[in-house]
């Protein structure tokens, strides 16, 4: 786990960066409502937590799965079939309710307070104090996450990106898999709601947050704010945090 010390922090996005953000990466098919759902840049209080510093992988939760008989096998693995030889690379895709369980099951057996990160907590554990557009700076730099742009189109093992690590340390924030939060899709505060596709088919959604290796590189930036449509796409996983 990274140590993140307590803090008023500054998070989303101004008005006034949609449409830079959009142009940028209007060839990845990027539309405004997008973007427009980290509006606007506001202040946070955040008490001391702890972040894991890779997601979990699919050893973890394999060992989640044969404790508690769960029958909830993640899709990625195939005719619901453990793959050998991946158990160092992150576990996709499963359903927010699954990653919430295994944070409880983890948080029981070892008597630690082990969760999903809120959606700020987050942020700030990619972007840092400055506020970085990427967890390394900010220029998209294809070489430091598994995207589409430059990565082999599969998960790698977790930590193989260590200049894409965040100003705390943590790895794959960027890309590899989308990351789950413990929040629901809410606007922020002065922000107005917006009716994206996903908020017209799915109603109420998860927040997830970083980068795939199934999509371009406007997830990897720390600000953006997605969830999961059932569509192999979307390579669903979730790191820890922890309240000390």
């Amino acid at each position: 786990m990274a140590d993140v010390p307590a803090s008023r922090v500054r998070l989303g996005l101004q008005e006034d960066g949609v449409g830079r953000v959009t142009a940028r990466w209007r060839h990845a098919g990027v539309i405004e409502d997008w973007i427009a759902k980290e509006c606007p840049e506001h202040e946070a209080e955040l008490p001391a937590f702890r972040i894991a510093l890779h997601p979990v992988t699919n050893a973890e939760f394999r060992r989640f799965l044969e404790d508690t008989g769960s029958t909830e096998l993640p899709t990625s693995w195939r005719f619901g079939v453990y793959p050998d030889g991946l158990g160092n690379h992150p576990v996709w895709t499963v359903s927010p309710e699954a990653a919430d369980a295994y944070a409880a099951w983890l948080a029981d057996r070892t008597g630690r307070a082990f969760r999903l990160s809120t959606e700020a907590e987050w942020e700030y554990a990619a972007a840092g104090p400055e506020g970085r557009e990427f967890p390394w700076g900010e220029a998209f730099e294809p070489e430091h996450a598994n995207t589409v742009e430059s990565g082999p189109l599969a998960t790698t093992p977790i930590g193989v990106y260590p200049t894409g690590r965040s100003p705390f340390g943590v790895y794959d924030m960027a890309g590899n898999v989308e990351e789950y939060t413990a929040d629901d899709y809410l606007p922020y505060p002065g922000g107005g709601t917006v009716a994206d596709d996903l908020a017209v088919t799915r109603g109420t959604y998860r927040i997830a947050r970083g980068g795939s290796f199934t999509r371009f590189g406007d997830l990897a930036r720390t600000r953006r704010r997605h969830g999961w449509y059932a569509r192999d796409i979307y390579a669903m996983g979730f790191r820890l945090a922890e309240t000390p």
